[in-house]
């Protein structure tokens, strides 16, 4: 780590960042293993710590996102007190719904409270709506769809492919392939969720005029990997309650197709710089592989449920950020 010159009030945020960090690691550990843990390829505490190590791996594979989050969503000479309230209203907002089970998303909590917090800050005019739109509102409508289609098309394939085999024959083979799938799932997740973290520290970094241009330091790459792993160790048991066996009944082909369908979407967002919510991913492709078999497979009253937190996340969190910076400013300012 470079000489950082640790001031009260940046030690304040990276705080806040590493509790971000790690709540967020366990509030979506459910997202790389609910599905394995449901289908009983694999045990809570064995699928929990295969997620941990390949967040690990997958989040020091690129910064694209975090770059997204730390200069593409506000602009201008964003205050260390702004980066601070952004990160208590994501906070708050995750362990609400934690508490309540309730798959919301880290990604688009952290936005919308950076947004509040930087309207506080430096006015409406510093938010940059077209990023806004192109990076995070058209994907955070795209990738579900994407998703569910791409798990149910799946889905179909697979039931052609194997339609001749034994259903016990079907279930051992996709219980071996499951581990992969989960595998892929858990890697693309820390890929793309861990680098908001890396985006908001390097946002911090530069209001604090460590960093004079927004470059990701690899000390910031190793700290955002291993807080989100060890948030994911700890486990959501609650969500992964909610995700694994109250959207669908789920046998390991399922689970194989929701995983491989969802780890492939958020792969190819985070190249692409998109602050993806995996949660929205992998619900929407676990709903997916269960409408392949029949529409009344999947308990719509739970997504109803989970479809307006998703819908209220960004403007709730944005006024959690706003309040939180006029709390915060006279006092830290």
């Amino acid at each position: 780590m470079p000489d950082i010159a640790f001031t009260p009030l940046l030690i304040t945020l990276l705080l806040l960042a590493v509790i971000f960090d790690f709540i967020n690691g366990f509030h979506d550990t459910a997202n790389a293993v609910a599905t394995v843990i449901s289908t009983r390829v694999l045990s809570p505490g064995v699928a929990i710590g295969m997620a941990a190590t390949l967040n690990f791996i997958g989040a020091i594979t690129g910064t694209e996102v975090a770059k997204t989050i730390g200069s593409g969503i506000v602009q201008g000479d964003v205050p260390m007190v702004a980066v601070s309230a952004a990160l208590i209203g994501a906070i708050i907002w995750n362990l609400l719904t934690w508490y309540f089970g309730i798959p919301s998303s880290s990604s688009h909590a952290l936005i919308g409270s950076l947004m509040g917090a930087g309207i506080g800050a430096l006015g409406a005019g510093s938010v940059q709506w077209s990023v806004l739109i192109t990076k995070v509102l058209i994907p955070l409508v795209a990738s579900p769809v994407a998703g569910f289609f791409i798990a149910l098309l799946l889905m179909k394939l697979l039931y052609a492919i194997f339609a001749n085999m034994s259903p016990h024959a079907v279930g051992s083979w996709f219980r071996h392939a499951q581990v992969v799938s989960a595998a892929f799932m858990a890697f693309s997740h820390g890929g793309n969720d861990a680098q908001k973290t890396m985006g908001i520290i390097t946002l911090g970094l530069v209001s604090a005029n460590v960093l004079h241009t927004f470059e990701v330091p690899t000390w910031v790459i190793i700290l955002s990997a291993l807080t989100m792993a060890a948030g994911t160790a700890a486990g959501g048991r609650r969500i992964i309650h909610t995700m694994g066996q109250r959207l669908a009944h789920l046998e390991p082909i399922h689970g194989f197709a929701a995983e491989t369908s969802a780890a492939a979407v958020i792969e190819t967002a985070s190249r692409l710089g998109f602050p993806l919510s995996t949660t929205h991913v992998i619900s929407s492709t676990i709903l997916g592989v269960g409408a392949a078999r029949r529409m009344n497979a999947v308990r719509w009253d739970v997504v109803r449920n989970m479809v307006r937190a998703w819908i209220l996340t960004i403007p709730v969190t944005a006024g959690l950020g706003f309040l939180a910076f006029m709390v915060l400013n006279p006092f830290l300012k």
